[in-house]
């Protein structure tokens, strides 16, 4: 491992010399609109706390902002807030449609990218384009809400108000001096031809604790001099801000203002929105005699001629300084943003195209940069808090109630801090894989995290999402605690075995809530509803099945397969250290090939998940009068019957006499008995495969999974097959059920509509589909080649099929001959525009044919994982 500075700061981090992650971009990008601001009767969350409140009122549970930055719980916060002279509000935080507003759900209507970001924060770049002309708010509302869900959504682009280039470039960065010395540098680019004005707000507040009964005094920033206020605050201490001489100071309190929310009068004008009014009406005079407050801001503002710029330096520090904006500022950005390319250099060793280093660098940045303050407290979310108006009684049965023993107060990496801010399980499981490139022990930390006893239901199963935490998530967890491992292993050459047996004891549990609340007959076979894949299946495989049965997962039943697997490999590598863990190791061998024969035995009173004329695998719809309906549908429900693979060293077996013996004795047992046994061995290395995937089934399943017809798109493995195209459709007691191929957007209304399971690529899943591919090609070697694609006569070892897979989603996010690249669409600005031209957006998920992207325009989360594609590529 390299011993660059910025690892000696991890290094310094873990070991609990300095605090280097005390501050960070831990500011969510939407506080407004979320399950823990609501207090509704009835759950509505997006309209209970809407966009139009988030200036006027005070949040309960966190704080938002633009490129902003908090300390690890969120006391004491800063962002960027900026004014062009013609919007109705000031610009203090990123505008979008609700899940209700939006013709394909929620959806961030702004542009602004993640630049570049070490761990520790010790530097960080962000990029926010503003409009020189009035935002357009009403406007995407509503055209958005007169488009139908077969339009496409409207973006801010195509408003034309980025044309003649007639917009700022804002961009804010960081450069940490010290763990409690942030240096912080502003810069506003008029990329316009003429002059334009612009006011700047860079500001300072405290979050509001004291109305909730959390604090015995509260806090306050207070003026000291023309370039310095003072903070202080009863856990914090002091902190001192340093600033570049402004027009005015601006001082208010974090407080509701009651009279523009409820039309109830205000003790003070002194509200959380007192700049929005004081800016847009140029009237600063009531202002003037407040010199402290717990929310401040010095105003500057700027005319900029056309291509010009201008610069703002401030510094936030809890030791006073004598001369904080001097010489030393510049030494010290140069100093962290060299160290940043010398940290960044040594991960990409070995990559030689400039553009992937671009791609990898801009993941990588996404991926810290949406680390978040998350904090909720179920019983007094549930119950309210002392003196405040007390939650309807609806609450106390209605969403999340089962949840009293969840108490999160955490930073944590999130999907999207503005489409989703609040953390998904199976979303964390792939974010830790691009995360443990840079830090893997934040990587591990996460993963512990939410199998601790505040966030792992007493029952074992761990908490889905704030939407209903009790949802089911495909259970990832045990094979991102590999995938960590193994990947800090090969970095550092040890593994970190207690991490293992810290995760193994409690991920025991919630296997066991999984066997338990998921094998509805007890057959090995498992339910588990929509499983993380929306709108999959020709119905909501979540609730009510049609015909009153029930419904036999092929994924389901595949996710608990990898599980064992994983449970098993990990129980391997612990048990080469410690060999008590070799009677575990044997249970989940045991329970795997259990499961393995159930998903694909055919018998005369069972029908499996396998249709052998069609070479794949479908759900099963079990209906109460004992009839079995397969589901025909061609997706990564049968897909992911892959994932299950691995390869058991022989080293391995060596050095466990006990397990082998077990081992041997279950594999002659089920042989001389004539019953099912997935396990093949390699008769010169005597390494073993267990996989779910008999050999020749591999095959067929790989011939339709490579083939550009069905699954293989120039982006990536499609979500469902091509052949559905022109639809299918099931007769189930006289109603019929059915879904299409549909390659980008939703045009059905389930689960929210703005995710879309039925024809789109998927990056993580893709990246499972490759890790087993590697996996398969490690025991089989270059001996066993499938056609790629099926039909084009080039026939390739599975490790070449892996990268070849790799290659195409890599290419999702580089530029083509004409400059475009695909997940960007046909936005001719990305191509032309050379302030735009390397700007990187890792989207949720990618159109089908095209690879344009779609959802979440700033999922770095899971899209993440192209970071490490891109490491991995032979």
């Amino acid at each position: 491992m390299t011993n660059t500075a910025e690892q000696k700061r991890l290094d310094e981090h873990y070991v609990q010399q300095k605090n280097w992650l005390h501050w960070g971009p831990y500011l969510s990008e939407r506080q407004w609109g979320t399950v823990r601001e609501d207090y509704s009767p009835g759950g509505t969350a997006w309209d209970f706390f809407p966009h139009d409140h988030a200036r006027s009122r005070v949040y309960r549970w966190g704080e938002d902002g633009i490129a902003g930055i908090s300390d690890e719980w969120q006391r004491l916060c800063f962002s960027v807030c900026l004014w062009n002279g013609k919007d109705p509000i000031l610009k203090e935080r990123l505008f979008g449609l609700t899940g209700n507003e939006g013709n394909h759900g929620e959806d961030v209507k702004e542009l602004y990218y993640y630049l570049d970001s070490t761990p520790t924060h010790s530097w960080m770049r962000h990029l926010y384009k503003y409009p020189r002309a009035e935002f357009p708010y009403a406007r995407l509302l509503e055209e958005n809400r007169r488009r139908s869900r077969q339009e496409p959504e409207f973006e801010l682009l195509d408003t034309g108000i980025f044309d003649d280039n007639r917009y700022w470039d804002v961009f804010t960065e960081y450069a940490k001096a010290g763990p409690d010395d942030l240096l912080i540098k502003i810069t506003a680019h008029n990329r316009g031809a003429d002059a334009a004005d612009l006011w700047l707000l860079p500001t300072l507040w405290f979050r509001n604790l004291w109305s909730f009964g959390l604090m015995n005094e509260k806090p306050r920033i207070s003026v000291s001099g023309d370039q310095e206020v003072r903070l202080w605050h009863e856990k914090m201490g002091d902190y001192h801000f340093y600033f570049q001489t402004p027009g005015r100071l601006l001082f208010t309190e974090n407080e509701n203002n009651h009279e523009r929310l409820w039309g109830q009068p205000n003790e003070t004008p002194f509200v959380k929105d007192a700049f929005h009014t004081a800016v847009i009406n140029q009237d600063f005079s009531w202002l003037e005699t407040k010199t402290e407050g717990t929310k401040f801001a010095p105003l500057y503002h700027f005319t900029v001629e056309g291509g010009q710029s201008v610069e703002l330096r401030l510094r936030l520090s809890k030791t006073a300084l004598t001369t904080p904006l001097g010489k030393d500022f510049d030494k010290v950005f140069k100093q962290r943003q060299k160290e940043a390319d010398e940290f960044y250099a040594g991960l990409a060793a070995g990559i030689t195209d400039p553009e992937r280093q671009n791609i990898q660098r801009q993941a990588l940045a996404g991926m810290l940069w949406t680390k978040q303050y998350f904090n909720i407290d179920m019983p007094r979310w549930l119950d309210g808090d002392p003196g405040q108006l007390a939650p309807p009684e609806s609450r106390k049965t209605g969403r999340n109630s089962h949840w009293r023993s969840l108490n999160n107060e955490d930073i944590i990496s999130m999907p999207d801090k503005w489409e989703y801010p609040w953390y998904a399980a199976w979303d964390l499981a792939f974010h830790c894989v691009p995360l443990a490139m840079v830090d893997p022990q934040f990587a591990k930390n996460q993963l512990i995290l939410f199998l601790r006893e505040w966030y792992m239901h007493p029952n074992g199963q761990l908490p889905a999402y704030e939407w209903a935490f009790g949802d089911v998530n495909p259970p990832v967890h045990a094979w991102s605690c590999l995938q960590v491992y193994k990947m800090e292993k090969d970095k550092t050459g040890a593994g970190d075995v207690d991490f293992l047996k810290r995760v193994f004891q409690k991920l025991l549990i919630n296997f066991t809530w999984w066997v338990n609340r998921k094998d509805h007959k007890g057959n090995n076979v498992f339910e588990g509803g929509f499983l993380g894949l929306d709108n999959i299946g020709v119905f909501d495989r979540s609730n009510q099945i049609p015909g009153g049965g029930y419904l036999e997962q092929a994924d389901g039943t595949a996710w608990m397969a990898m599980y064992c697997l994983n449970m098993l490999e990990m129980a391997l590598e612990i048990a080469q250290h410690d060999p008590s863990f070799e009677d575990v190791a044997t249970k989940f061998f045991e329970h795997f090939v259990y499961i393995a024969e159930s998903l694909n035995r055919i018998g005369h009173d069972w029908m499996g998940a396998w249709d052998e004329q069609e070479g794949f695998f479908y759900d099963i719809l079990a209906l109460a009068d004992g009839r079995y309906i397969p589901l025909k549908v061609r997706s990564l429900v049968g897909l992911s019957t892959l994932f299950a693979v691995y390869r058991l060293p022989k080293a391995y077996l060596e050095n466990l006499p006990d397990f082998t013996t077990r081992l041997r004795w279950f594999q002659r047992y089920r042989t001389d008995n004539g019953q099912y046994l997935v396990l093949e061995e390699d008769p010169v290395g005597g390494d073993l495969l267990l996989s779910l995937i008999p050999r020749e089934r591999l095959s067929r399943l790989l011939q339709a999974m490579l083939d550009e017809r069905e699954f293989l798109s120039p982006g990536g493995i499609r979500s469902i097959s091509k052949i559905h195209e022109a639809g299918y459709s099931v007769d189930i007691d006289g109603q019929a059920f059915g879904l299409k191929y549909e390659p980008g957007e939703s045009g059905s209304g389930l689960f929210g509509g703005n995710s879309n399971w039925r024809g789109p690529v998927w990056m993580p899943m893709n990246y499972l589909l490759i890790k087993a591919l590697r996996e398969y090609s490690a025991f089989y070697g270059t001996g066993y080649q499938a056609e790629f694609p099926t039909g084009s006569g080039r026939w390739i070892c599975l490790d070449e099929a892996a990268d070849a897979l790799s290659e195409r989603l890599i290419s999702v996010f580089e530029p083509g001959p004409d400059g475009r690249r695909p997940a960007n669409g046909q936005e001719d600005i990305y191509a032309r525009d050379p302030h735009f031209r390397n700007l990187v957006l890792f989207y949720e998920y990618f159109h089908g044919d095209t690879a344009r992207g779609v959802g979440a325009s700033h999922q770095t989360g899971w899209t993440g994982v192209v970071a490490k594609l891109i490491g991995e590529v032979r």
